[in-house]
């Protein structure tokens, strides 16, 4: 796959909402800094080492104070930074590279898409199986930084894909999705043990599909 131009190179950071994510965060943060100087990590009242790992790695780290949920934590990503576009990814990725960030980049700078979101492919069967099952949930997206930020109650949401999902939908946005060979996550079943990833997992899902009744109007 060809190199992004680099004459007159757009200013582009990846932002990176991250809870209790130690063991993952750099990797994903050096993957990141292959791309763009510009990375930014928000620990979300993480009460492990993300943060101090995170910024071990090479990334700009804004610490939330308390656990508040993705959307106050993306929020704060993005106003540490004035990049022109972002590339929003989560913490918790495995079998990320350079080449999966510039199949999601590129398409948005050079206009064919104002939103572009990666699905997983070939990294694990079931987190294959849930991306695929509702991809519009994805938390691996590029936009632009002005689109943004103009999402209403972006930062207010727990999880704020279904926020930014009707965002794509009432402007009339061009979106469409892009397949990250061999990407996965790491199960928060794995992460905090079956019973308390169960229950997060439970937790998720709630607040994502309630979110239309909870938000009537944009």
């Amino acid at each position: 796959m060809p190199e992004l131009p680099t004459s007159e190179a757009p200013s582009v950071a990846v932002v990176i909402p991250a809870y209790n994510e130690a063991d993952t965060v750099a990797d994903v943060v050096r993957v990141a800094l292959q791309l763009t100087p510009q990375v930014v990590v928000a620990s979300d009242g993480s009460d492990d080492n993300t943060a101090a790992v995170a910024r071990a790695a090479g990334a700009r780290v804004v610490e939330l104070a308390e656990n508040t949920g993705k959307g106050a934590a993306l929020a704060s990503a993005l106003a540490a930074t004035a990049a022109e576009y972002i590339v929003m990814l989560d913490a918790d990725l495995t079998g990320l590279t350079l080449d999966h960030l510039r199949r999601m980049l590129r398409p948005v700078i050079s206009g064919d898409l104002d939103m572009c979101i990666g699905v997983f492919e070939g990294g694990g069967f079931v987190t294959d199986w849930g991306n695929k099952l509702t991809p519009n949930l994805s938390g691996q997206r590029v936009c632009r930084r002005d689109w943004l930020i103009a999402v209403p109650h972006l930062g207010e949401e727990r999880w704020p894909e279904p926020a930014i999902t009707r965002h794509l939908k009432s402007t009339g946005a061009r979106w469409d999705y892009v397949e990250l060979p061999q990407v996965g996550q790491v199960l928060k079943e794995k992460k905090r043990g079956f019973w308390n990833g169960a229950w997060a997992r439970t937790r998720m899902y709630a607040d994502l599909l309630t979110f239309r009744a909870r938000r009537k109007r944009p």
